[in-house]
């Protein structure tokens, strides 16, 4: 798993990534993810149809594009998303090129795009909060949902986005022992990646996990943050969530 350090905070994905892919529990919800290079981008896009493109270090959705490829009548399009610009191309070479001109000379990521579920035709995603208490376990305190504002390729709020109870998002999709269950798998899954990241990263005080749920309910993790905004679960009714939450990122001297 490489050696341990005693960062507090990780800022780059591919390194957080190649940690929960080392561990097989969490690496099966850790969607297919490789350094960004034209041909790698090519072969994901022939094989999945959609990919997101983000960069290696970087907060709040800021420069994540998410990039498609149609077949209709035996002729390929493409096209990219980024922030509210739709481009489209007739050919894979020159989508890159337009591509290169936004990622120029940093470091980028292609994933594997998860065709997230929607509220009222909005997309939505998870954010898992996990936290050292003061006693030092980690323990899963949080979990609220994030809608894209419209014509949004991502969700974060500082893009727009809305915070939601899970409950409330899950509604469509699941009963309420359903609910239940899928929001116990999430904090169960939240304490692994924690756990996981905290054997290689032993600063590590908190994570925020950035989950989409696919269409069969199963979770997959989008990206892992070291610096997780803890004042987003002030927006629950639940007030005792955050109450908790404030605590412990002031016990570890967050806030």
């Amino acid at each position: 798993m490489g050696k341990r350090t005693y960062q507090r905070h990780v800022t780059s994905k591919w390194s957080k990534t190649k940690v929960l892919l080392s561990n097989p529990a969490t690496a099966r919800h850790v969607p297919d993810t490789r350094r960004l290079s034209q041909g790698t981008l090519q072969n994901m896009l022939r094989t999945y149809g959609m990919v997101y493109v983000k960069p290696n270090s970087g907060t709040y959705g800021i420069g994540v594009i998410r990039v498609e490829r149609y077949v209709s009548e035996g002729k390929e399009t493409y096209t990219y998303h980024a922030g509210t610009k739709i481009r489209t191309f007739p050919a894979y070479d020159e989508l890159y090129r337009s591509l290169s001109k936004l990622v120029r000379k940093r470091k980028y990521l292609a994933q594997k795009g998860i065709h997230l579920l929607k509220y009222k035709g909005k997309r939505f995603d998870l954010r898992v909060m996990v936290q050292q208490s003061p006693v030092g376990r980690w323990e899963s305190t949080g979990v609220i949902g994030r809608v894209a504002a419209q014509g949004k390729a991502v969700t974060n709020v500082h893009n727009g986005g809305k915070l939601k109870p899970v409950e409330s998002l899950l509604s469509a999709y699941a009963g309420s022992r359903e609910k239940q269950r899928i929001i116990k798998g999430l904090r169960s899954l939240g304490l692994s990646v924690a756990k996981q990241l905290h054997g290689r990263y032993r600063g590590l005080k908190e994570v925020g996990l950035d989950v989409a749920m696919d269409e069969k309910l199963f979770p997959w993790i989008l990206e892992v943050n070291t610096s997780p905004d803890p004042f987003i679960f002030r927006k629950l009714k639940d007030k005792s969530v955050f109450r908790r939450v404030y605590r412990y990122a002031k016990a570890y001297g967050r806030l």
